[in-house]
């Protein structure tokens, strides 16, 4: 993998980039749509790469062990050839998934024991066995096993899980070269910047991130339930710290806001639930503001979904029509919903690179943030 840094803006840190893996190269800043179980949820793989137009999507470590198993996409050739998305994919090591299961995991140095949100089953997860499942899936992009401290918690709990999460990328980054990619073509490991809200932990573990020389490197541990200025305060912190020359990925973030913030800091890589499982509600985000589809106030407004969109739904279907399918419950809305904000996220970090290549992010940046959080 490679990345190639083109220009950086002269007010804030925010920076436009280019990419290149074996499948395709990526412009940043991006956002990369949730494929958890192999698929983005509600959209087709078609709409994914032709309307939504996204560069990369992710996968999921732990869902995609657990079902199909790493047996089966092995058969089928990797994770590409099972789910037919021929772009780049990325895929978290399991260890969000493992801090979700807090009540149900037993962690320790060596690894994590834990039960299956399926049936019960027990399973450990260890850094080795994390890096050998992402090799059977062929993502392009590989997370390191980490520990996500959860929000709050106190000073000492943050510096021994940090303590645990640099042993497990050093042991990450022993498997990997220990072994090869399954299926002919290049996979990068990127670690993953933890120590909770402590400035001094942050800072220790950016610079012990930063010296592996990974081919890129993740801000972990954040949007989870501390304040945004808080969020803002670390990611800069560590920004500040990691190589200029290769991609941040910021991980679980966020709204539209905290992206365009983001990138302002110096981040180059988004991912987030949030399109598709606020538009499986009915929530959706738009250029001029956040619209409820379920309010009756849209019950005969015929115009489209979002008048200034560009994508397939815009163009398509009315909030009347939409505001319909929610009300008798039809599949189709949220399906409808989920295209819209991936397409509506896709074209806000295009926008935002757009900008930094002519020079005015911080402008731009200051005119859009109020239009878009308003409620419509």
């Amino acid at each position: 993998m490679q990345f190639a840094l083109q220009k950086t803006d002269d007010k804030t840190s925010a920076r436009a980039g280019e990419i290149t893996t074996d499948h395709g190269k990526i412009q940043t800043p991006i956002f990369m749509p949730v494929g958890t179980a192999g698929t983005v949820k509600g959209v087709h793989i078609r709409d994914v790469k032709e309307d939504v137009k996204a560069q990369i999507i992710l996968g999921n470590t732990y869902h995609l062990y657990l079902r199909p198993g790493t047996k089966i996409i092995e058969e089928a050739g990797g994770l590409h050839r099972f789910n037919g998305w021929d772009g780049a994919i990325l895929t978290d090591s399991g260890g969000y998934q493992v801090y979700s299961l807090s009540g149900t995991r037993k962690l320790d140095e060596s690894g994590v024991l834990f039960r299956s949100h399926i049936d019960g089953s027990k399973h450990r997860f260890t850094p080795e066995n994390v890096i050998d499942t992402q090799r059977s899936l062929g993502s392009d992009i590989m997370m390191a096993f980490d520990e996500c401290t959860p929000y709050p918690c106190d000073y000492e709990y943050a510096k021994n899980s940090l303590d645990i999460t640099h042993k497990w990328l050093a042991r990450c980054v022993k498997r990997v070269e220990e072994t090869s990619p399954k299926y002919g073509y290049g996979q990068s490991l990127f670690p993953i910047v933890q120590g909770s809200t402590f400035r001094d932990l942050r800072i220790k573990s950016a610079e012990v991130i930063a010296s592996y020389g990974a081919d890129g490197n993740a801000i972990g541990g954040l949007s989870v339930g501390e304040p945004h200025e808080v969020m803002y305060e670390m990611t800069a912190l560590v920004c500040g710290i990691l190589p200029k020359d290769k991609p941040r990925y910021l991980m679980g973030v966020g709204t539209p806001e905290n992206i365009l913030e983001s990138i302002a800091l110096g981040v180059d890589m988004f991912d987030c639930v949030m399109p598709t499982r606020n538009g499986r509600n009915g929530m959706l985000f738009t250029k001029n503001g956040i619209i409820n589809i379920k309010n009756k106030k849209w019950e005969n407004d015929f115009s489209p979904v979002d008048p200034e969109g560009t994508s397939f739904v815009d163009r398509q279907y009315s909030r009347a029509y939409l505001r319909h399918l929610f009300a008798a419950r039809e599949l189709l809305g949220g399906m409808i919903a989920s295209q819209h904000n991936i397409a509506f996220y896709l074209w806000l970090v295009r926008e935002a690179r757009k900008h930094i290549l002519e020079g005015d992010f911080a402008q731009w940046k200051a005119q859009m943030i109020p239009k878009i959080k308003q409620r419509l």
